[in-house]
């Protein structure tokens, strides 16, 4: 890998197999950890999926019959 300039920050590119291994996209966000003396990790940032599983583990049934009107929300 090699370090560029970019903007003020350096970055780094990541070859094709990590990429891979990781089911990498454009937009994805991911954790780079110091693992020791002069080594580091990439993984996923979980951030996401924990935040999305932690809302689906507060959902509560909506009260029978309950209807959303997007207009009565909204009205003032």
């Amino acid at each position: 890998m090699q370090v560029s300039k970019w903007g003020n920050s350096l970055a780094i590119r990541l070859p094709a197999a990590v990429v891979e291994a990781l089911d990498l996209k454009e937009g994805d966000d991911i954790e780079v950890v110091i693992a020791g003396s002069k080594r580091f990790e990439i993984r996923r940032d979980a951030a996401r999926e924990d935040a999305i599983r932690k809302l689906h583990e507060l959902s509560r049934p909506l009260p029978p019959g309950f209807v959303f009107s997007r207009d009565d929300a909204n009205e003032r």
